[in-house]
């Protein structure tokens, strides 16, 4: 593969001639093209300039999150048919009324009927931030290969997701657009265009949750840090056997050139470790301290709350683009859903509500955007006390450029065996991994054009719907 790299942002050039032909081979081979051409169509891809900042941030809630008690419905007609498909894990209508959403245009479902809904009770924090703009809903949101129909899915007359229902395969497919062993994840992807906008690439995705694919791109590299900061060597933190020279030994042996291919390879990947962590840990030690307060005994308020200090530092370190990933686990409850999940959704909404008010702090709000994602959504039916593995699921996108108060896409219409359920509830989705994907790329600023090498199975959504508005 050729890896053509070009400063003329924008500018008709033999590079972009070459994206282009590989970008229009693309489209004519659809979801047949082996994924090694779609990674060389990105390394031709001319990089996206920017002058601001702006960062997504990605919310996973690993075990598939389970939808109808996250996102509740609230109608007369709507909450009977939850509470009667569910009554063992349903709250009661009125723990909800503190919680319903308010919105000036009511969600709409697949029959056209206005519908309304409440967050579970235990997301209160987040209430405030929806009705006042800062937050909106995504229904019905899955990993889809194409606009699917429940009668599609029966007659399997269309393509689907690879190993529906799977933990691994499809948090994979969420995060890359392909089952698990995928090389690369659309975070990653777009941090391979804004890469070179930056004063430091290794700064461009940084997980804090350990790895994932999604912040793997064809060149950009995932930049991991634990929540206290970057991860440094111990024998060159401190000094090695209480010697400052042992320590000085030992980094230029681990960073030492080498006339072996490997060798020197795994040297390059370790002095630009070590002098990443240098730079990160300096800049975070004179970063301002947060007056907000994160809540205590969180995982993931703490990953946030340092995605907060890394953000106050981004402008210092010539950073313009940056993709972010944090997450928290134990949402596969196929038991002890009505005991585990609503604690466990309250250090959500607590965490992503602490971590609003920390980017209003420092008067970025409007320039980051965060969002939640799961492997899937679960059963509306009940397994004893806990749900199975489903497919469509309800999402959020909280930031202070999010068009809140609003819900984007289709409710599902709750009836067993309804129109947009496959069985036991597993909801076929509306709305595509891919189109919030777009829309969230858009944002940061990756073209129409770059989105669907970015994206691989957007261009078989109808270009009129592969942004969902919501930023």
């Amino acid at each position: 593969m050729s890896h053509i790299r070009t400063k003329n942002i924008g500018g008709v050039n033999q590079a972009r001639r070459i994206f282009m032909q590989r970008a229009s081979a693309l489209s004519v081979a659809g979801v047949a093209t082996p994924w090694a051409l779609n990674l060389a169509a990105m390394g031709d891809a001319s990089a996206a300039g920017a002058t601001d900042y702006k960062a997504i941030v990605c919310v996973f809630l690993y075990g598939g999150n389970d939808y109808a008690n996250t996102l509740v419905p609230y109608d007369a007609a709507s909450y009977a048919a939850y509470q009667a498909l569910r009554p063992s894990l349903a709250y009661t209508r009125d723990a909800l009324t503190p919680t319903l959403l308010t919105s000036a245009t009511a969600p709409i479902d697949s029959g056209g009927v206005s519908r309304q809904f409440a967050l579970a009770p235990s997301m209160a924090s987040l209430v405030p931030l929806f009705n006042g703009g800062q937050m909106a809903a995504l229904l019905n949101v899955g990993t889809l290969m194409q606009p699917t129909s429940k009668a599609q899915y029966r007659a399997k007359s269309v393509p689907l997701p690879p190993k529906l229902f799977s933990h691994n395969d499809q948090s994979s497919i969420w995060q890359s657009s392909a089952p698990e062993g995928a090389q690369t994840g659309w975070g990653g992807r777009m941090g391979d265009l804004f890469a070179s906008s930056n004063g430091n690439s290794t700064f461009t995705c940084i997980n804090v949750a350990g790895n994932a694919v999604f912040l793997t791109g064809q060149n950009a590299v995932q930049y991991q840090v634990s929540t206290s900061g970057p991860m440094s060597v111990a024998a060159l933190k401190s000094n090695l056997f209480g010697s400052k020279a042992c320590s000085d030994t030992l980094r230029a042996l681990i960073t030492q050139n080498s006339g072996n291919m490997l060798e020197a390879e795994h040297a390059r990947v370790v002095r630009r470790a070590l002098d990443s962590n240098d730079s990160m840990s300096a800049a975070l030690a004179g970063s301002p301290a947060l007056a907000t307060t994160f809540p205590a005994g969180n995982s993931l308020a703490d990953q946030l709350k340092l995605v907060a200090r890394m953000i106050s530092v981004g402008a210092s370190m010539g950073t313009r683009r940056q993709v972010f990933f944090v997450s928290i686990g134990g949402f596969d409850m196929h038991d002890g859903l009505v005991s585990k999940h609503g604690p466990l959704l309250a250090k959500v909404a607590d965490a992503m509500a602490a971590f609003y008010a920390s980017t209003k702090e420092m008067g970025m709000a409007d320039k980051v955007t965060a969002f939640t994602a799961s492997d899937f959504g679960r059963t509306l039916t009940a397994n004893n006390d806990g749900s199975d593995h489903g497919w469509g699921s309800m999402q959020f996108v909280l930031g202070g450029a999010v068009k809140g108060a609003s819900f984007y896409g289709t409710a599902p219409i709750l009836a067993n065996d309804g129109p947009d359920d496959v069985g036991q509830g597993r909801l076929v989705p509306t709305t595509s991994v891919d189109q919030l994907a777009a829309t969230l790329g858009g944002w940061l600023g990756v073209s129409d054009t770059d989105l669907t090498l970015v994206l691989p199975k957007l261009a078989n959504f109808n270009a009129s719907s592969r942004k969902l508005g919501f930023a």
